[in-house]
């Protein structure tokens, strides 16, 4: 295995990565002049140095460790992260990112998802996006239960985040800490907000068989009612905690798909919800919530074995076997 990104959530795959078997990492990747040079393990706080150096020369790393996959995570959005992957790419490696937008790329980011899928055909690898949302608990988990359902008119997802017990980067994407009128001004430009809601419509329906006439979607702030902190940072009253997004798919004239994201600081009674209206109806909740930076890294690990024998070509979380933890 190769990581490329050694941030917070490359940093959660290497430590796992480092107590499953059967997994040998060859290589890292990272540009931050802080990382480069140094022990992966150090840099991603395993228990002990791991012996490979992260290096900023990505084509360097991969043409000499000439790895099965690369676990990628390094950008919210395709068009940042495509030339990175089609590198990945290019060695003949699989790829496994956390890339937000390529979790269900082929009608929002139509001609990168195409040029993505042309290229691991032709060099006989897979390319898959995945985390925890999108790619798992907004998305495929609700899919995978709509399996116990004769039919289905509705879904309904609906998940509560405390942003205090996540990253940073996380904290600053969904704009804890700013005022009002920055978050505004932010959410204009397309810098503050959660990626991945329209994505994760997109698959359900897909895997739904449904037709969308069109996704909606809003982002407001979540202003804080009293003085908020996490170990990063502190939110005084009156200022923005996080957000609060919903993603609506109209199918029919009629709303069908609906995904309800609250994630800010000091969120009270974190959890996920999904809600299928169909035969049966079924109504599933998961108690104080998936922790979202621990299962992004189980699911990229877990995904390992399913992308090594699927398919070459670009795919979705939908297009693979049901996951299960590996050893």
């Amino acid at each position: 295995m190769v990581q490329y990104g050694v941030g917070p959530i490359g940093s959660g795959i290497v430590q796992l990565l480092s107590v499953k078997q059967g997994v040998k990492i060859v290589g890292a990747i990272d540009i931050d002049k802080e990382k480069v040079g140094k022990d992966l393990g150090d840099v991603a706080g395993t228990s002990k140095p791991l012996g490979i150096r992260i290096s900023n020369d990505a084509d360097e790393v991969l043409a000499k460790a000439k790895a099965e996959v690369v676990l990628h995570s390094t950008a919210s959005y395709l068009n940042v992260v495509s030339p990175q992957i089609l590198k990945c790419v290019k060695a003949k490696s699989d790829v496994i990112s956390t890339c937000e937008e390529l979790a269900y790329p082929f009608e929002t980011n139509e001609k990168i998802a195409l040029q993505l899928d042309r290229f691991a055909k032709r060099y006989g690898v897979t390319v898959l996006g995945t985390g925890v949302n999108p790619g798992f608990v907004m998305d495929t988990l609700p899919i995978a239960l709509t399996g116990a359902c004769q039919s289905v008119t509705r879904v309904s997802v609906t998940r509560i985040v405390d942003a205090s017990k996540r990253r940073l980067p996380l904290q600053r994407k969904i704009g804890a800490g700013l005022s009002p009128e920055e978050f505004q001004r932010l959410v204009q430009e397309r810098k503050v907000r959660h990626v991945g809601l329209e994505e994760s419509i997109r698959m359900i329906a897909s895997a739904l068989g449904w037709k969308l006439d069109r996704v909606e979607g809003m982002v407001e702030p979540v202003i804080a009612e009293d003085y908020v902190e996490s170990p990063y940072l502190k939110v005084e009253k009156g200022r923005v905690a996080g957000v609060k997004q919903l993603g609506r798919g109209i199918v029919g004239g009629r709303e069908a798909i609906t995904l309800d994201l609250k994630m800010y600081v000091g969120a009270k009674e974190p959890r996920d919800s999904v809600v299928i209206e169909g035969v049966p109806p079924i109504d599933m909740t998961i108690k104080c919530g998936l922790h979202g930076d621990l299962v992004t890294a189980a699911v990229v690990v877990n995904s390992i074995p399913k992308v090594l024998k699927a398919e070459p070509g670009l795919l979705t979380m939908k297009d693979l076997p049901v996951l299960s933890a590996i050893p």
